[in-house]
């Protein structure tokens, strides 16, 4: 029903210390919160402790059955939402270990027909974090959307200066694109709706 908000997951891919990560997830979150529409949770993968995937089968062939139980709560997790936010850093021309792992220890079984946003950082912008996340995303059945977030220089230069999630406001700049981004990302999410029941 159109009514019944949809269940957005804002993934911080980044667990380094002094990441800059939970800044541009913690902006999301304030521009989701305003949303009746939505039930916005953020999570950090530094709270999911998954060890690298190192099951006898992948989950694509496990029926639902994992070894670990970390792993199955997490592809519950991954299960239970309509969509996705994914902060991208970019790291050496890619996006991190920690955020392809995370999306390694669920299937399509759980990720497919579900919209999913990026909102990039780093070395031009993390324009390449995004583009290898939309390749694996397809392959995992998830719709990445046309929009994307693509953090500026002079942006991410004031907001790095506050310590731990900083102030959403900093971002104000960026708001109508982040709105815009959210704006198809729900659109997406409820025409895809059908696909998941």
């Amino acid at each position: 029903m159109a009514d019944t908000p949809l269940k957005i997951l804002v993934i911080i891919g980044s667990v380094r210390r002094g990441r800059y990560a939970e800044k541009p997830a913690a902006w999301m979150m304030s521009l989701l919160s305003a949303r009746p529409d939505v039930q916005a949770e953020l999570i950090d993968l530094k709270d999911w402790p998954l060890p690298f995937f190192d099951e006898a089968l992948s989950p694509s062939m496990n029926k639902g059955v994992y070894e670990n139980p970390l792993g199955r709560k997490w592809a519950d997790k991954v299960a239970s939402a309509d969509a996705f936010i994914m902060t991208a850093a970019e790291y050496n021309h890619g996006y991190t270990a920690v955020l392809k792992n995370a999306l390694d220890w669920a299937s399509s079984r759980e990720w497919a027909n579900k919209p999913v946003a990026f909102v990039g950082y780093g070395s031009v912008l993390g324009a390449r974090s995004v583009e290898q996340l939309r390749l694996v995303s397809i392959e995992l059945g998830l719709t990445p959307i046309r929009s994307a977030i693509h953090i500026p220089a002079d942006i991410r230069k004031t907001t790095s200066e506050q310590e731990g999630a900083g102030d959403p406001k900093l971002f104000a700049p960026l708001d109508e694109r982040g709105k815009g981004l959210i704006d198809q990302l729900v659109a997406v999410a409820r025409a895809l709706k059908p696909l998941r029941s």
